[in-house]
Parts: C-alpha cells; sequence; structure tokens
C-alpha cells in the first residue's frame, strides 16, 4: 500500500507524546512493484457471431478467466462479467477462444504453451502430477464447463453441433455432447493448423505442415473424404472460404532451401494468392507481389491474413511501397486497390459482419501510438474512430448493432475492455477490476524523443523524467531495449502483456529517482520496412548496437544524468543487446540485466532452422558469432544479472550457461537467478515480480538510486 504522508497539523500533543521521535513530514515513499503490476491484462479479444457480444481472457496477477460482454439492445450499454472461475496464480494460461455459432457458449484452452502449440506442457508451478492441456465449452448460463477434449486451436462448426481441435498437430473431433467422446477425424502427414469450417459446416479447411512445403487440405464430411487443394513444392497458408463454400483462397509463399532468420529479408521470390475450386482441387493466381520491396510476405494481426469480403473481393495486406497497407484484389483476379497509404503501418485488421467495412487501427499521424479507423472494402480514405493520447487496439465488431469492441489504454491506465459508443467517446467496460490503489496518478507520461544513433541513424524512443525533479541533481539512468526484435514500444502502456510488464518496471525505477531511456531500435516495426529490415541487423552483424550506443551517449550528454551510473536492460531480444552494449561499451554502460537473452546466434538459429548447421555456411556462421555477445567477452567489464526459465523454448537455456562460463573465466562480477520448469514468457506472476524485484535491487546496488540509498 501507499504510504500516507504525515499532514502539517500534527497537533503539540502527538509530539510531545512521541519526544523520542522527530516530528516532521516524511517523504513520501515510491509505490511497490506489486501495486503497479496488480490490474488485470485483457488479450484474445473476439466478437461473437451473434447478437451483441464479445468474450476476452484477463490475467489478473496470474489467475486467468474467460470474460464476456453483453448487451441487450441497440443501445451499446454492455455489461461485463467473469465467466470462467479460475484462481491462484497457476502458471495455466488460457486462449484459443472461439463462439458457439448462437453465441450461447464459449470454447477455450487452458494450459499448455499457447505459442509453442503441441508442444510438451510447461509446468512452472512444478506441480509434481504434471499438468494438462485441454480444450472446454463453457455456456453463458454459467453451469460448470463441459470438457471436450485434450488439446488446443479449437474451431466451431457453424451448425453449432461440434467442435474441432488439434492434438498432437493432427485434427480431432468432439461433439457438444457429454456423453460422446472426441476422436480422431484426420490420420494424416505433416502437423496440421488453421482449422476453417466452409460456410454450412459441411467441410473443414486446414493447412497440413510438412517441414519443407504445407499445402491446403480439406475435408468433406458426407463423403468421408480428404483432398488437397493445388498441392505444390512451396508454402500455402491462410485459408479463407467464400461466402458461398465453392472457393477458398489462400496465400502461397515460394519455398527456399536457404531460410533466412535473425536478419534483414528486403526482398525475395514473390508471394502470391491463389483462389482454388473446392470440388475440382484446380487454383489459380489471382495476384502476385512485384519484385523488391513487398516480395517477401509480412502479415498483419487479423484471424485470417486473407479477409473475402462483399463485392467477391480479397482484403490483404502488403508492403509495395514500403510500409504495410490493405489491399483489395477481385476473387477472379486482377489489379489491386491501395485502401490505406502513407507512413505508417496498418498493424490489427476485422471485416464488419456484412463484410462491406474494414476497422482496424495504424500509427498514421501517431507514430509511436496506435488508434482505429474505418474504410469501405470498396475504398476511401480512412475515417479515424479514435485519437488523442491514448493506444486503441484489437477492434471488433459486434453481429448485432455493430459496436466496436476495443482494447485501450494511455500513458498512467494499463489495458483495459471498452466500446466505442455511438458518440466516439470509449467507455470501459469493467472499469471496477482496476485495483484501488494501482497508483495511476503517481506515474510519469513519457516524452517522445528522437536520438542518434552511434551511425547517425535516428532513432525514436520515451524518455521517463522523475517527478518534481529538481534542478541540479545528476540521477542514474537506464536504457531499456524491447525483444522481438520486431516490436515497438510506445507512448503509454503496451498491448502486449510482456512489454506491458517492461513498462511497469520501467515506471517503477523512474518512481525510485531513474532516468528512463526506451528505445525503438532499428529492426523493430512502425517505421517502415527500411527500418524493419535495417542492413545488418541481428545475426548479419548487429548494427542495432549503434542505437544502443547512441542511447547512452545519449543519456551520458543529459545535465541531468551522472555519466557514470547508466545501466541498461531488456529481454529476449533485449537482453541480447544489453549482454552486447556491456560486452562492447562497459565504459559508457556500468551494470546491465540480462533477462532470457540470446549470446551466440550459432546456438539460437538452428532451433529455429533445423538444417543451419547442414547448410555448411562457414561464412555466415562467422558473421552469427561475431554478432554475438560472447565474440566480445574479453572487453565486458560491467556487472550483470542474468536471468532465465530453463523450459525456454525461444532461447535455448545454454545461451546463459555458456555466458556464465565465459564471465566467470573473464572474472566479471554477475548475478543469476534460474527459474526451473518456467519458460520464455513467464507464465507465473510472482516469476515476474521476483524477477523485476532483482533488477531493481541490482541497479539500485551499482547505480545507486536516491531511493536505494535511504
Amino acid at each position: 500500500m501507499k504510504a500516507t504522508p504525515v499532514r502539517n497539523h500534527v497537533t503539540l500533543t502527538l509530539c510531545l507524546a512521541l519526544a523520542s521521535a522527530i516530528c516532521a513530514v516524511p517523504k513520501s515513499r515510491p509505490f511497490t512493484l506489486e501495486q503497479v503490476m496488480s490490474a488485470p491484462f485483457p488479450t484474445e479479444l473476439i466478437a461473437a457471431p451473434a447478437g451483441a457480444k464479445a468474450a476476452w481472457v484477463v490475467n489478473n496477477q496470474g489467475a486467468r478467466n474467460v470474460w464476456v460482454a453483453e448487451a441487450q439492445s441497440n443501445d451499446r450499454k454492455f455489461t461485463a462479467r467473469q465467466l470462467t472461475s479460475y484462481s491462484g496464480d497457476d502458471g495455466q494460461d488460457i486462449g484459443d477462444l472461439a463462439w458457439l455459432p448462437d453465441a450461447s457458449a464459449v470454447v477455450y484452452v487452458r494450459g499448455g504453451d499457447l505459442e509453442h502449440s503441441g508442444a510438451a506442457y510447461p509446468n512452472p508451478g512444478s506441480v509434481p502430477q504434471g499438468v494438462e492441456q485441454n480444450v472446454w465449452l463453457m455456456p453463458l448460463s454459467g453451469i460448470a464447463p463441459q470438457l471436450l477434449g485434450e488439446g488446443y486451436a479449437p474451431a466451431a462448426s457453424p451448425r453449432g453441433t461440434s467442435v474441432a481441435f488439434l492434438y498432437k498437430g493432427q485434427v480431432w473431433l468432439s461433439k457438444i455432447n457429454p456423453a460422446e467422446k472426441a476422436a480422431q477425424l484426420i490420420r494424416g502427414e505433416g502437423s496440421a493448423g488453421s482449422l476453417r469450417w466452409s460456410p454450412d459446416g459441411t467441410m473443414l479447411a486446414f493447412v497440413s505442415n510438412r517441414i519443407d512445403h504445407s499445402l491446403i487440405g480439406v475435408y468433406d464430411f458426407g463423403q468421408n473424404s480428404l483432398h488437397y487443394l493445388d498441392p505444390s513444392i512451396d508454402l500455402d497458408s491462410n485459408p479463407v472460404w467464400s461466402p458461398d463454400g465453392k472457393q477458398i483462397a489462400f496465400i502461397r509463399i515460394p519455398a527456399s532451401e536457404h531460410e533466412r532468420i535473425f536478419g534483414p529479408e528486403r526482398t525475395g521470390m514473390p508471394w502470391s494468392i491463389r483462389v482454388a475450386d473446392v470440388r475440382t482441387g484446380v487454383g489459380k493466381e489471382v495476384w502476385r507481389a512485384q519484385e523488391g520491396p513487398g516480395s517477401v510476405f509480412r502479415g498483419v494481426i487479423a484471424t485470417n491474413e486473407l479477409l473475402w469480403a462483399d463485392g467477391n473481393l480479397l482484403v490483404f495486406p502488403w508492403e509495395g511501397d514500403g510500409w504495410l497497407h490493405l489491399y483489395t484484389v477481385p476473387a477472379e483476379g486482377g489489379t489491386a486497390r491501395l485502401l490505406t497509404s502513407g507512413d505508417y503501418v496498418v498493424e490489427d485488421v476485422t471485416l464488419t459482419p456484412d463484410r462491406r467495412e474494414l476497422v482496424f487501427n495504424s500509427n498514421e499521424n501517431d507514430i509511436d501510438r496506435r488508434h482505429l479507423w474505418k474504410e469501405p472494402v470498396t475504398g476511401n480514405h480512412p475515417a479515424p474512430l479514435t485519437g488523442g493520447e491514448g493506444i486503441e487496439w484489437s477492434p471488433v465488431v459486434t453481429n448485432q448493432g455493430r459496436a466496436v469492441i476495443l482494447l485501450h489504454s494511455d500513458a498512467k491506465l494499463p489495458a483495459r475492455p471498452a466500446v466505442l459508443e455511438s458518440s466516439g467517446k470509449v467507455r470501459d467496460l469493467a472499469p471496477e477490476t482496476i485495483p484501488a490503489d494501482f497508483p495511476a496518478q503517481e506515474m510519469v507520461a513519457p516524452q517522445p524523443v528522437v536520438v542518434s544513433a552511434a551511425d547517425g541513424l535516428r532513432i525514436h524512443g520515451q524518455l521517463f523524467l522523475p517527478r518534481n525533479d529538481r534542478d541540479g541533481v545528476r540521477h542514474p539512468a537506464i536504457v531499456f531495449v524491447h525483444g522481438g526484435s520486431q516490436r515497438q514500444m510506445l507512448l503509454g502502456w503496451h498491448y502486449m502483456g510482456y512489454y506491458s510488464n517492461a513498462y511497469a518496471l520501467d515506471q517503477y525505477l523512474v518512481s525510485r529517482g531513474y532516468i528512463v531511456l526506451s528505445i525503438n531500435y532499428r529492426s523493430g516495426i512502425g517505421y517502415g520496412m527500411d527500418f524493419r529490415e535495417a542492413p545488418n541487423y541481428g545475426a548479419s552483424g548487429g548494427s542495432e548496437f549503434n542505437d544502443v550506443e547512441g542511447a547512452g551517449l545519449y543519456l551520458r550528454s543529459r545535465n541531468d544524468v551522472d555519466p557514470n551510473r547508466i545501466g541498461i536492460w531488456g529481454g529476449s531480444w533485449g537482453g541480447y543487446l544489453t549482454a552486447l552494449a556491456l560486452a562492447r561499451a562497459s565504459d559508457l554502460f556500468a551494470a546491465g540485466v540480462d533477462i532470457s537473452g540470446v549470446h551466440n546466434w550459432n546456438f539460437e538459429i538452428p532451433d529455429w532452422v533445423p538444417s543451419y548447421y547442414d547448410q555448411r555456411q562457414p561464412e555466415t556462421m562467422r558473421v552469427a558469432f561475431e554478432s554475438s555477445p560472447l565474440a566480445y567477452i574479453k572487453t565486458w567489464r560491467s556487472p550483470v544479472l542474468l536471468i532465465q526459465g530453463d523450459d525456454d523454448r525461444n532461447v535455448p537455456f545454454k545461451e546463459m550457461v555458456h555466458m556464465v562460463e565465459a564471465l566467470r573465466q573473464q572474472g566479471v562480477a554477475f548475478q543469476q537467478i534460474v527459474f526451473p520448469d518456467e519458460i520464455h514468457d513467464f507464465l507465473l506472476h510472482s516469476t515476474w515480480l521476483r524477477s523485476y524485484h532483482a533488477a531493481s535491487d541490482f541497479f539500485d546496488h551499482y547505480l545507486g538510486s536516491e531511493i536505494g540509498k535511504r
């Protein structure tokens, strides 16, 4: 709890009674990490296919549940409530939401690693009997959830009689009847994904991933048959049915023997859109990307990268002009039409139930935020739906009433669900879920800054300055580097849980007297293809180190920063850059906190490209190592705190093992925290708290904040 200052009008009687103490007004203590990380975080917002309803997942300090909001009429007066009743910080994720077609129930997955579907189930709570991943159906009537089967990625039939889902890469089917056990529907090669029911519920399309190629499969329930559409050696994905159920459109990406990863990919063999006849399986190309910019596919966040809109139009993302925009093309083929244009990127996209309009978010005219827009699929200039100093994302449109439900945040309040009222006002759906002692009014609004990288590139960032700063005081300062690397930090609470947590720690550090600079280094999103696919970044040269060095030099040049007390922290790719900064610039960065960082690209790449070592590319491997922190261990002098879960599926745990061994040999001061059975994006709320407390204590020890000295 926040301490209450002693009031100035303390009576003489009380002072005499406390004669042994000093009767004075103490300074207000900063808020706690527990307080700033206490707000629930919503994700996976989806609208129901019937009525005026929406559902989402809430993570409330580790306890995850499904919530719903309903309106009884077109007045957009939604009532939100918690649907499921799980409790405790148990590390069991919830996601993969789907509605039954009549909106009477929500289907969801509980347990497992929803980022790495089909992998072994993580058990960060170290439960002796292990954990499970199951598909559940929860009626809105509030009775107990119904177990459908072990698996993930459910898709409800349009007929409302069954739910298809995946288990170990195979397609299963469960009748919505407790007396019937789920059964495997298809026994096929490869690993299945992207389940898509036909509009009438008689067929089920899916993607069959087969390592070096992928196919679009269609299962016919009436014929009990399986066939593949327009098969090739390439990578087919994102199937979408035509409204009449006779055709399927999909994306085709040319296969390549040498997959590039963790480095720039500006051009490649152009991708294309194809449409196939479901009965015959014959397909044809209806559009192909041009060579050069946009030839490599880049997607948005949507239920599918292809949307079949009214007027027989296919909506798709493309960055042919260097910025990710929306286009349409007739399903029979033709010239693509640009719907959005300008120096901004489109990110979250949804199609209205009548398929006539698109609602999306972008950073148009506000490059370090996100706002909502609407545009007809036939084209017109996008009309703004939101603006100002907020951040809005994940829009969905209800079937009845056409209400826009969204998630939003700002500089002081984190993510929360809301409805866009007809007046244009954004109204929170569950404001009571924000704890009463959440320190919103004690937050600082980050200031937008642009700093020069060591090689001159201009880099956007957010500068956090302590409240009630005094002239002449030199503060310790910290650079924060996000992960990804294709991420963008914003001028407020982030839309991803990982970076919402990071924003909380940045605010906490500022409250303790630190100046914090969060930078959007090259290879991040939001600033166009040329910035994202920057030359020589990552494993191809580590050029983004220039941005980190520039951030440190910027802080050193400020009159309110102590140049000898500059630190750095980050997770994942940010952990990599933290380690790289300490290894290459210990004279600039006095201490760092490296969470789950990459330390040798040649350890990391094979986890994503199994054929990496078989490709026998010694020059590629040499450059990858020279882009790694371990290559500069001889010049590493500054102390570091290393943190990682040993069940990390994104960054192999041996990255930390090898780094600790090298630091010991080099004689560098370090601390380590290992979380047994924890994954990359920590599942336990307690893991986040322990990590961030340790990070704060570490910086207090080596950089000496004003609060840490008290």
